[in-house]
């Protein structure tokens, strides 16, 4: 089962859209494993978006997704990146297709609501940074026989 990190960006906080962006993704079809309300720090945030150290947006980010706080989330299933990523659509909300969490609630890019993994890789590695010390479960639901063969 592949798992992939998401998280619930302060402007769809901010918008009170938590839930919004976390039951799109449950009624995909994707099991939540893990859960948590956080304030990001300094140094959880330049972990997470160290790729771009350097570059002229860093700081921008980093002062972004701590400004207050956020959802951090992992869910599992079957192709779980590619799902969550296909829910989430484009990264810019004005190229994201209809029905899709950025393509029904977002405008900017800069303000594009949620984050999720791009690949397996990424998705162990970012949540080691969000869940470090915390536990993710790995249970069955009912209906995993009715969503996953």
């Amino acid at each position: 089962m592949e798992r992939t990190l998401i998280l619930v960006k302060p402007d769809a906080m901010q918008r009170g859209l938590a839930f919004e962006v976390l039951g799109r993704l449950e009624r995909r079809g994707l099991k939540l494993a893990g859960l948590r309300l956080l304030q990001v720090d300094e140094a959880m945030a330049k972990r997470h978006y160290g790729e771009h150290e350097g570059k002229p947006f860093f700081e921008g980010l980093v002062e972004y997704i701590t400004a207050c706080p956020i959802v951090a989330a992992v869910f599992e299933g079957p192709d779980a990146v590619a799902a969550a990523r296909q829910t989430m659509g484009s990264t810019k909300p004005t190229e994201a297709a209809p029905g899709t969490i950025r393509g029904d609630l977002g405008i900017e890019i800069g303000r594009n609501l949620v984050h999720g993994s791009d690949s397996a890789e990424s998705a162990e590695r970012e949540i080691g940074i969000f869940f470090e010390g915390h536990p993710v479960t790995t249970w069955e639901r009912g209906t995993d026989a009715w969503a996953f063969e």
